[in-house]
């Protein structure tokens, strides 16, 4: 049986992969070139500021690998309603009692997603790798692949990338990409909060960028600002006090008093891998897709492909067989594109001031918040199909 699989990469949508196959009896080993301490990230109080919304699907994916218990006692905050407006009185509201759920998903560090898997490693006998360098050079031949680094090689009957939206291991298996990159950047911000826990996540479209406000444990919170590059990146050159003074003059929907602890600006891209899969070399989360991350989709999605990548190689005889990775690719090319077309339509839609336009999308937004079931289902597939 042909059963070995080499995962690059560690990240959130990597460690999933590994937890998931070797829970299906795989062999995995993880090539990483900054291991994690699992459990030290877990404990440790320090806040990341890269935080995710994750989804119903997503929770319980991390529930099956015993991801969320760890994460249920450390830091993790449940949301039950999402608001979408451009216009107060305009404006689009999920709330999870439309669907008699008790949440519609929750906000979590990115560091304790990754450690919460991590932590999973050593019971399932996956093996880590620290490897320094980028790999140079990918063999593969009819029944193997062989991943080449300048001092090691690494043989196996699968190769996962993991390895992000400038995955080398994509790169080195000739797999292109169609995409482009965004007129606008985004900023996150750590806040300290002078509120009770919030419930509530919010983003409010502007024609500059809309802005976001993502509750974390009490009592952080993250603001997510969109906006062109060069105004934020003179707005990160701005001591603590002056970034806080900015963003009161444009976060007007604020629960109480805060204190601004830490910021970051990344450019924003989107980017579909041309084929998911070349030889045994297959393409996960943002080595696959990377999209617009205007309403917090990037990991869910990289998790339903971890999903439906085990799926195909189930009780496979050889894993790097093409039948099943195509079967993986068709089970998640269309819907990785739905969610981008999705969140560029939002992202479009809203970044102008033509108004026609701005008439025309504040009256979908009422519309839509009044249209029942059409509502309901579309909550429910923003909820990952899971309820």
């Amino acid at each position: 049986m042909k059963n070995k699989v080499l995962i690059v990469g560690g990240g959130m949508v990597g460690a999933a992969a590994a937890v998931k196959l070797a829970q299906q009896g795989l062999t995995v080993t993880v090539l990483e070139t900054h291991p994690l301490d699992a459990m030290q990230a877990l404990t440790d109080e320090t806040i990341d500021i890269r935080v995710s919304a994750i989804n119903r699907f997503s929770e319980a994916l991390l529930d099956e690998l015993q991801a969320m218990p760890l994460l249920r006692n450390a830091r993790l905050a449940p949301y039950q309603q999402l608001e979408a407006y451009e216009q107060e009185n305009n404006s689009l509201l999920f709330d999870c009692e439309e669907l008699a759920a008790t949440h519609l998903g929750h906000i979590v560090e990115n560091r304790l997603i990754q450690a919460s898997l991590w932590a999973q490693f050593e019971r399932l006998g996956i093996q880590v790798e620290q490897v320094s360098g980028t790999p140079q050079a990918i063999k593969q031949n009819t029944d193997s692949v062989e991943l080449i680094y300048p001092e090691q090689s690494y043989q196996a009957d699968l190769l996962l990338a993991a390895d992000g939206g400038r995955s080398v291991v994509r790169k080195l298996a000739g797999i292109g990409v169609t995409g482009w990159q965004y007129q606008q950047h985004c900023m996150g911000v750590l806040i300290k909060l002078d509120a009770p826990q919030q419930v509530k996540t919010w983003q409010q479209f502007k024609p500059s960028g809309p802005i976001a406000f993502l509750p974390m444990q009490y009592p952080y919170a993250n603001l997510i600002w969109y906006h062109h590059g060069n105004e934020l990146a003179q707005m990160k050159t701005l001591s603590n006090a002056q970034l806080k003074q900015e963003i009161q003059n444009h976060f007007f929907d604020l629960p109480g008093e805060f204190e601004v602890l830490q910021s970051a600006v990344f450019p924003l891209a989107r980017q579909h891998a041309n084929q998911y899969h070349q030889g045994r070399v297959v393409l996960i989360g943002d080595s696959a897709h990377t999209i617009n991350p205007l309403a917090g989709q990037g990991v869910n999605l990289g998790f339903k492909d971890v999903a439906a990548l085990a799926s195909a190689l189930e009780g496979a005889e050889d894993i790097g067989n093409a039948a099943l990775l195509r079967r993986y690719e068709q089970s998640r090319r269309n819907d990785n594109l739905m969610m981008m077309s999705m969140m560029d339509a939002c992202y479009f839609g809203f970044s102008n001031e033509i108004a026609p336009l701005r008439h025309l999308r504040n009256l979908v937004l009422k519309v839509a918040n009044h249209a029942g079931p059409i509502k309901r289902e579309v909550l429910k597939h923003a909820m990952g199909g899971v309820v």
